[in-house]
């Protein structure tokens, strides 16, 4: 089992909608906290996918914005899609807003990968948060009866 490098979250709040606390309504990411890029910012491989040097990336909506690492990562020289995109600086308060998460697996070499790799895997999380204004279970109805409890009820069936 691996063991999350880090437990941060990030909220992402609409403060227009608020619940009955008075607290915004949103949603939380929850990363399973990986390393982000670990090459040499001045390596090829960093230049061309420059979009996983960071955990997270917010940009506002574009259309013809869908490939953050650029269209063919391999093959370009660097400085398109997600680092390029930011570079713009776009308003993004009240605006539809697209939310990158970075996540992805640094390769440790051992001998028991060569020459097939084996599968690893990776993920996130995301949770809603504050869009109820108590907990929900609260207003589940009594169960009808008690029987399961009934000590007239008899022994148990074995």
């Amino acid at each position: 089992m691996r063991t999350p490098a880090c437990n941060w979250e990030w909220h992402v709040v609409n403060p227009e909608s608020t619940n009955r606390l008075g607290r915004p309504v949103g949603y939380a990411l929850v990363p399973e906290g990986l390393p982000a890029l670990l090459a040499d910012e001045q390596s090829s491989i960093s230049v061309r996918a420059a979009f996983a040097r960071h955990h997270l990336w917010v940009t506002r909506y574009a259309d013809d914005e869908r490939y953050p690492a650029g269209q063919l990562v391999n093959q370009h020289p660097g400085g398109v899609g997600l680092p390029a995109w930011t570079t713009a600086d776009r308003h993004i308060d009240g605006e539809d807003i697209v939310l990158w998460h970075t996540f992805g697996l640094t390769h440790w070499p051992r001998p028991e990968g060569w020459p097939v790799m084996r599968v690893d895997s990776t993920g996130f999380t995301l949770k809603p948060i504050g869009f109820f204004d108590r907990s929900p279970t609260l207003d589940v109805p009594p169960s009808g009866g008690g029987k399961h409890c009934d000590s007239k009820a008899g022994p148990p069936v074995t």
